[in-house]
């Protein structure tokens, strides 16, 4: 059980180094899910153009207290071949 928790550590922590904080609108939350819609910039990490899409969350807890409309940051990356929100920010 330990040997799997580090090798996810190690995953996420990889997935923080490539990726880049990008601002984003909150479309709808899926927490059952565990999915994010969102209106986002440019992603440069993963050459993507600006749009609207569906992206898992790397942890449902990110997803407490969202609401469509909200403004967040977040950095997106492609984990085990899925765009995944790996961090998520709130404006203070």
């Amino acid at each position: 059980m330990k040997r799997l928790a580090l090798i996810t550590s190690l995953a996420l922590a990889a997935g923080f180094a490539s990726a880049q904080s990008v601002d984003a609108e909150v479309r709808k939350v899926d927490t059952a899910q565990g999915k994010l819609t969102l209106k986002h910039g440019e992603i440069k990490n993963l050459d993507m153009p600006p749009m609207t899409m569906v992206f898992r969350v790397a942890n449902k807890t990110m997803l407490d207290g969202l609401k469509a409309g909200d403004k967040v940051k977040v950095d997106v990356d492609k984990i085990d071949g899925q765009y995944t929100v790996v961090r998520l920010a709130r404006p203070s």
